[in-house]
């Protein structure tokens, strides 16, 4: 697809989506104003032919009221088919972005993180048609990779600004995640597998935070967190169970999740702005950590 035609693409959704609904005529407004257009309105074939593209591009349906010939983005429906369309879309918009902004390139920083670009593709493709993927895995902690890992592939999960992979591990029969950062060697295999069908990727990690799976008992957990720091726990929920009851100078978050080295990390990054007040195998845990961090300066 010639970049010229993605970015066309892009413009028509972020338009629309902006503004609400649109007219023809208002749309054109907007469209004789850029570069693409060369001054002149969109001609009614090229503006069906763009409509067709963003639905398959984007899963995203630019829909015309009937009875006042508005053009509006279409509900999608499914909350998380939403948030991913938005990711794709916000990414793409920002790509855009980026890529014509290069007279200011040494006032944009980025933070450096690791690639998946490389097999992020046929990871995608082995999703869509059901095939096996097979890889050489470098874990952390692991002098040696493991070579020659199949995987039949369930979903996709970023995390931290990482990619991961979980399905099912052929030899072991078990469901496990990778990070795509620590695979090398990967290839898409001809033949295809059936999904489990009692496997539901959503349910997954419904009551985990971070990417490790837990067979634990989900636990009602209380985080103590001061009022400055609240404000960013409002804007950037932990966990979808999220609940909050304000008090003088902190909120208590209430969560329904499963314990897990990812939540303890995350706790401990907060430092003394959040304590936990239960349970109180989680409070051991952090406390059992800051216990191993004093340690190493007391004997430094």
């Amino acid at each position: 697809m010639a970049k010229d035609l993605l970015q066309r693409y892009i413009w028509l959704v972020d338009t629309i989506r902006r503004h609400g609904r649109m007219s023809r005529g208002q749309i054109d407004q907007l469209w004789m104003r850029t570069s693409y257009s060369g001054g002149n309105p969109m001609p009614r074939r090229t503006f069906y032919n763009y409509r067709q593209a963003v639905e398959e591009l984007f899963n995203i349906e630019i829909k015309c009221d009937s009875a006042t010939f508005d053009y509006y983005i279409s509900d999608i429906g499914d909350r998380h088919n939403e948030g991913v369309t938005n990711w794709l879309l916000n990414t793409a918009v920002t790509n855009e972005l980026l890529a014509g902004s290069r007279a200011v390139a040494d006032k944009i920083f980025l933070e450096q993180v690791p690639s998946a670009r490389e097999f992020l593709a046929p990871v995608i493709e082995s999703l869509r048609d059901n095939r096996p993927i097979r890889f050489d895995y470098h874990a952390y902690g692991r002098v040696l990779p493991s070579e020659g890992v199949v995987v039949e592939p369930y979903f996709l999960k970023i995390f931290r600004q990482r990619w991961y992979v979980t399905g099912r591990h052929t030899a072991s029969g078990k469901v496990k995640t990778y990070a795509l950062d620590r695979i090398t060697r990967l290839i898409v295999l001809p033949e295809t597998f059936e999904p489990d069908p009692e496997f539901d990727a959503e349910e997954y990690f419904s009551s985990s935070f971070g990417i490790v799976f837990t067979h634990g008992e989900v636990k009602r957990i209380a985080l103590k967190v001061e009022s400055r720091q609240a404000r960013y726990f409002r804007d950037l929920p932990l966990h979808h169970s999220q609940e909050e009851v304000v008090h003088d100078g902190y909120s208590i978050f209430y969560y329904r999740m499963r314990i897990s080295p990812d939540l303890v990390s995350e706790i401990l990054s907060y430092g003394s702005k959040v304590r936990v007040l239960e349970p109180r195998e989680l409070k051991a845990m952090v406390r059992q950590e800051l216990a191993k961090a004093l340690e190493n300066y007391n004997n430094a």
